[in-house]
């Protein structure tokens, strides 16, 4: 399944990160997951987001960062190894 970078839906991130772009993953059941290009202070990172619906508004629960494309390789390989248990 093909998913296309949006910068048109506004994600609920605070100064000083600018979003560059955007991909939902998943947005149903009061729950919103999204791998988003940020920038702050000049360095992108790719951050993947996790909100919870609160009344009116979106509540961060959890942020990751990448910083890397080398620390993205640790994660990718470390995930794969795991994976390949789910069977």
């Amino acid at each position: 399944m093909e998913r296309r970078i949006k910068t048109d839906e506004t994600l609920p991130i605070i100064a000083p990160l600018k979003v560059l772009g955007h991909i939902t993953i998943n947005k149903k059941f009061g729950w919103w997951s999204v791998v988003a290009l940020v920038e702050s202070w000049g360095r992108k990172q790719v951050c993947l987001y996790l909100w919870q619906k609160k009344g009116d508004r979106w509540a961060r629960k959890q942020k990751f960062a990448i910083h890397s494309q080398e620390d993205w390789s640790i994660i990718t390989d470390a995930v794969e190894t795991m994976v390949s248990e789910l069977g």
